[in-house]
């Protein structure tokens, strides 16, 4: 079982599978800008999101899908590139066209839609958030 920032740290056979981990990168090169990397499947899928997660649900941001990273981006950072938020993330609902999740950060949990707008995606802070 891999212990990552996604999991208990618990090797015993019976327990639960880890959660799937996420990261929020900001990095400062070439333009300011963060990306949001959910774990799946053994890989990182990856949105970059020009002005960061959505704080409220009037204002949706732009995300656009990049490549896939390893999993070892997790904890990575270097001079350019520094961990905004770590944690895990469940997923409530599934479409082609939309993602519902919520994110379990370092500051509490706030849960988003990605939505597909076949050009992009959007990403969209919900009305419906956790513990409300």
């Amino acid at each position: 079982m891999a212990n990552h920032p996604g999991s208990d740290g618990d090797e015993r056979r019976d327990a639960e599978p880890p959660r799937p981990a996420f990261v929020l990168h900001e990095h400062r090169r070439p333009t300011h800008h963060f990306d949001l990397r959910l774990e799946q499947d053994g890989v990182l899928r990856s949105w970059a999101v020009p002005k960061g997660l959505p704080t409220d649900p009037s204002g949706d941001r732009l995300a656009v899908a990049v490549p896939d990273h390893d999993l070892d981006h997790l904890t990575y950072s270097d001079a350019d590139k520094s961990i905004a938020d770590l944690g895990w993330w469940e997923e409530h609902d599934r479409t082609e066209r939309r993602l519902l999740f919520t994110l379990h950060g370092r500051d509490g949990s706030s849960r988003y839609a990605l939505i597909n707008t076949r050009q992009n995606w959007l990403l969209h802070r919900t009305r419906d958030q956790p513990g409300r």
